[in-house]
């Protein structure tokens, strides 16, 4: 059985017994050679090309609506900006299920290359 001395030096990695893994930690990994932000946004892009077209159509739908708070009339400010989420939401939510849509269609009904798996 493990002192409670050779316990806190596993827990704080300062032990000699090198049979055992220390968690991964961020600041272990060198981000030189990983993939840079817009790389992986570009990869995931690629993807699923609908997640970026929900994204773009939100910041612009939200866009507008701060444009349009100015000009509102009698409207509530609230009600305002209760309308201008739910138009968000609902492209995103639109631009989510045809990307669904898409997935689906290549997955089972795009024609395959028949040396494809």
């Amino acid at each position: 059985m493990a002192s409670l001395k050779q316990e806190l030096e596993l827990q704080a990695g300062t032990a000699q017994d090198h049979n055992f893994k220390l968690p991964f930690m961020a600041s272990d990994k060198s981000w030189s050679d990983d993939d840079s932000q817009s790389s992986k946004f570009m990869r995931k892009a690629k993807e699923s090309p609908f997640v970026p077209i929900g994204m773009a159509g939100f910041v612009s739908i939200v866009g507008y609506g701060l444009m349009k708070l100015r000009s509102r009339g009698d409207t509530k400010m609230s009600v305002h900006l209760i309308h201008m989420r739910v138009a968000a939401q609902g492209f995103v939510v639109g631009a989510m299920t045809l990307g669904v849509l898409y997935s689906m269609y290549n997955e089972y009904f795009a024609p395959k290359d028949p040396g494809e798996k």
